[in-house]
């Protein structure tokens, strides 16, 4: 009997082997679904991260070409800025030559003399194109045209556009001497105080002072003008305007 119940545990064992032999088939099967799902995820997401540095490059080739255009405007209003700067400083040297032979000359209120002979290194210029070429147009009616009458309405415009500018003094020195020119005195004589009471570092003011004494002086206020030449001769004494003064004074 034992050796027929040892064939029988035989027969069973080897049956359970056989009936048992398929599992690892199942298992690489689902280990190899695995694996290409883990593929396909990481070739989505090489395909989404390839997009994105496509859209990057693209965004920044644009931002690239808007730096481009940026830089060609500023240049350009750089050079313009540049042009306009150096037309100022011909135009003021030009002024402060025909001051000193003004000055050379005897005083007279029939014509203007330009700015206040100070050298043209220090006057300010204004970084806004549109101020600068307003100003300069006004002055070139002037200085060019000899058109007086149509500088006037030119430089109470420029006042009246730009009134924190850094020409404001010298608009209303010119409209006073525009304004003597026309015989209206009284409106001369406002601009050339607002220049002397309100803008005490002008290089203005000392030429102000002088044409407002002279025109105090021809309305016959002597004692307004006197005060003033005193003034003058007192806040500048090293200066041909103070000389000017000093000889009206002793006439």
């Amino acid at each position: 009997m034992k050796p027929k119940i040892i064939l029988a545990a035989m027969i069973l064992s080897g049956s359970t082997q056989v009936l048992a032999a398929p599992a690892p088939v199942s298992e690489a099967a689902s280990s190899q679904s695995s694996i290409e799902k883990r593929l396909a995820s990481l070739e989505s997401m090489m395909q989404s991260r390839n997009m994105l540095q496509l859209e990057l490059q693209q965004q920044l080739s644009f931002l690239q070409d808007e730096v481009s255009q940026i830089r060609g405007v500023t240049e350009e209003q750089s050079y313009k800025l540049e042009k306009v700067l150096q037309r100022q400083r011909e135009l003021y040297q030009e002024i402060e030559n025909r001051v000193t032979q003004a000055y050379s000359q005897p005083v007279a209120t029939t014509e203007p003399t330009s700015d206040y002979s100070q050298s043209a290194s220090t006057q300010s210029y204004s970084s806004d194109l549109s101020e600068n070429e307003a100003y300069e147009r006004a002055v070139a009616l002037i200085m060019k045209d000899k058109r007086y009458d149509q500088a006037i309405p030119e430089f109470q415009t420029f006042l009246t556009t730009y009134p924190e500018s850094v020409y404001t003094s010298n608009a209303h020195y010119w409209l006073g001497q525009l304004l003597t020119i026309k015989g209206e005195s009284v409106k001369a004589s406002e601009h050339f105080k607002i220049v002397v009471n309100e803008f005490p570092n002008s290089n203005k003011r000392a030429d102000a002072m002088l044409k407002l004494g002279i025109l105090l002086q021809e309305q016959g206020l002597i004692s307004e003008a006197t005060a003033n030449f005193n003034d003058l001769i007192s806040q500048y004494p090293s200066t041909t305007a103070a000389k000017l003064a000093t000889e009206r004074l002793s006439n």
